[in-house]
């Protein structure tokens, strides 16, 4: 019965030993590449941020712009009234 169990255990070790070796191996190259997915998520997400950053800021500029054409054609127009009053 010893033998038979020592023959089984070498039969396991011979075939299934590898293939759980191989999983390991296969298992840390899989874990390299999350790692990297990760890294390149983390500095998208802050080019991403960076841009928002800069359309936000660029965004106001114009609002700006636009408010002060606004408040230019306002003055204008009242002095076109001013001017056609006269």
């Amino acid at each position: 019965m010893a033998g038979s169990i020592e023959a089984i255990q070498k039969i396991l070790q011979e075939t299934v030993a590898p293939g759980i070796s191989d999983i390991r191996e296969r298992l840390a190259r899989v874990e390299v590449e999350i790692k990297r997915l990760d890294d390149k998520i983390d500095t998208t997400n802050d080019r991403i941020g960076s841009l928002r950053n800069e359309m936000i800021s660029e965004i106001r500029r114009v609002d700006q712009k636009i408010d002060l054409s606004l408040e230019f054609r306002e003055r204008l127009a009242a002095l076109e009234a001013r001017v056609a009053a006269h």
